[in-house]
C-alpha cells in the first residue's frame, strides 16, 4: 500500500523532489530559470502537496548512478590512511591558504602575527571524527571555511578582538567535529560556510549537465 504523501516525512519528500529537479535540469528538460524557481520553492515550502506538484510534470526519475554521484559530491570524505598528528601554520607579516583536496590532521596549530590564514575544509579529506584548530592570532586573523555537514565548536579567549561563527554548532552526531580554541589579541577569527545548500545543489546540477551534454 502506498503511503499518503501528507503522511511521509517532509524532509525526505523535499530531498526526493530536489533530486528529481536536479536530474531533469541536468538532462535539459527544465530551463535554468524554471529549475532555480522550483528549487527555491522546494527549499522553502512546508507543504507536502506543493512539493509533489513541483515534479508532477517530470517523468525522469533518479537512479542508483545518480545517487552514487550525489553521495560522492555531498558526503564528507574520509581517508583510510592514518591521520597526521599535527600541522603547523605560521604567518608573520604574511598569509597562508589551505584549500582544495587536502588531508586533515588531528590538530592544526596556527600562529598569526600581523598576518593571517585561510583554512578551507570545503573539499578536505577527514582522517578522523575530531579535528582541533589551536589558533593564536595577534594583530592578525583567520578565515575558516567549513562545509555544512560538519559540527563546529568554538573555545577561544579574545582581548580587543573577536570570533564570528556563522556555521552550525551541532549538525549531526555522526559528522566530524571541528573544535577551534586559542587566543585572539587585536584580531579575529571568522568561521563561515563557503557555499549555501542552494549553491551546492546548483553547482552539482551544472556539473551533471556538463557531463551529459559534453
Amino acid at each position: 500500500m502506498t503511503v499518503k504523501v501528507e503522511d511521509r516525512p517532509i524532509e525526505t519528500l523535499r530531498q526526493e523532489t530536489i533530486d528529481q529537479l536536479i536530474l531533469n535540469y541536468s538532462h535539459g528538460i527544465l530551463s535554468n530559470e524554471a529549475f532555480e524557481r522550483r528549487l527555491d520553492q522546494a527549499m522553502a515550502t512546508q507543504n507536502h502537496q506543493e512539493l509533489e506538484a513541483l515534479v508532477s510534470d517530470l517523468t525522469l526519475k533518479t537512479d542508483p548512478l545518480y545517487t552514487e554521484r550525489k553521495e560522492q559530491r555531498f558526503n564528507t570524505q574520509y581517508s583510510d590512511h592514518p591521520a597526521e598528528e599535527a600541522e603547523n601554520i605560521i604567518n608573520v607579516f604574511g598569509g597562508t591558504k589551505r584549500s582544495g583536496l587536502w588531508q586533515v590532521p588531528k590538530t592544526i596549530n596556527v600562529f598569526s602575527l600581523f598576518g593571517g590564514s585561510e583554512i578551507d575544509f570545503s573539499n578536505a579529506v577527514f582522517t578522523g571524527p575530531n579535528v582541533t584548530i589551536k589558533a593564536k592570532s595577534i594583530f592578525g586573523g583567520e578565515a575558516i571555511y567549513v562545509p555544512e555537514n560538519v559540527n563546529v565548536v568554538t573555545k577561544t579567549f579574545c582581548i580587543f578582538g573577536g570570533i564570528s561563527n556563522k556555521a552550525p554548532s551541532i549538525y549531526n552526531r555522526q559528522a566530524p567535529t571541528i573544535t577551534i580554541e586559542g587566543f585572539v589579541l587585536f584580531g579575529g577569527i571568522d568561521i563561515s560556510i563557503k557555499r549555501t545548500v542552494k549553491e551546492k545543489f546548483v553547482a552539482f546540477a551544472n556539473e551533471l549537465k556538463s557531463m551529459f551534454h559534453s
